[in-house]
């Protein structure tokens, strides 16, 4: 095995372990660790949240759903190397933290599936922006695989953080913007001032 494929598994690995162990040990303390990771809006001691969150799950089943989510898109972010996983889940995980915290609904928010929709948003929208046949063929597959998770981004189900949804949805989308923007940047060939 090449060793820049065994980085890419080891890094995802590591994610998913880290969100398995905080889970499990969270589930098994009870609502007290629950909730003391939960992201509760404009409230000053929810903003832990914004990085506890996503690492902490209401139940088994509320795990599971989400790692699998985890584990396919975060293959399709590893295909570009482990730093471009590392800094898209960053960009993600902070700017939907944030958004959700300044405007999301008096409540424990908990669970990865901000990121999930980060992921989601993130990678429909490279396809649009680089039109690469990759990005256009991984936007693609989302769509087929996971297309129908945009429903949850609208206001329903209760005990569903679905402007939790919302938030890492539009991060993923910001996120691909900007990271399209500087990718671009670096390709370009720097100008020569000239002597005119």
């Amino acid at each position: 095995m090449a060793p820049e494929t065994k980085s890419r598994i080891v890094a995802l690995a590591l994610v998913i372990g880290a969100v398995w162990a905080v889970s499990l040990v969270a589930l098994s303390y009870g609502d007290a660790l629950i909730y003391r990771l939960a992201l509760v809006p404009r409230r000053i001691d929810g903003l832990p949240g914004i990085v506890g969150m996503p690492f902490v799950h209401g139940s088994f089943g509320h795990l599971m759903s989400n790692t699998m989510s985890l584990l396919v898109f975060g293959a399709f972010l590893l295909f570009r190397g482990v730093r471009y996983y590392v800094m898209v889940s960053l960009g993600i995980v902070g700017l939907g933290g944030v958004l959700l915290w300044l405007f999301g609904r008096e409540a424990a928010h908990i669970g990865a599936s901000g990121v999930v929709f980060g992921y989601f948003g993130f990678l429909l929208t490279r396809g649009v922006y680089e039109r690469s046949f990759q990005s256009v063929a991984v936007a693609g597959l989302v769509v087929l695989l996971y297309g129908g998770m945009i429903w949850g981004v609208l206001p329903g189900a209760d005990g569903v953080s679905w402007d939790g949804h919302l938030a890492g949805l539009v991060a993923g989308i910001v996120v691909a913007r900007v990271a399209f923007g500087m990718e671009r940047r670096r390709r370009q060939p720097a100008r020569d001032p000239g002597f005119g």
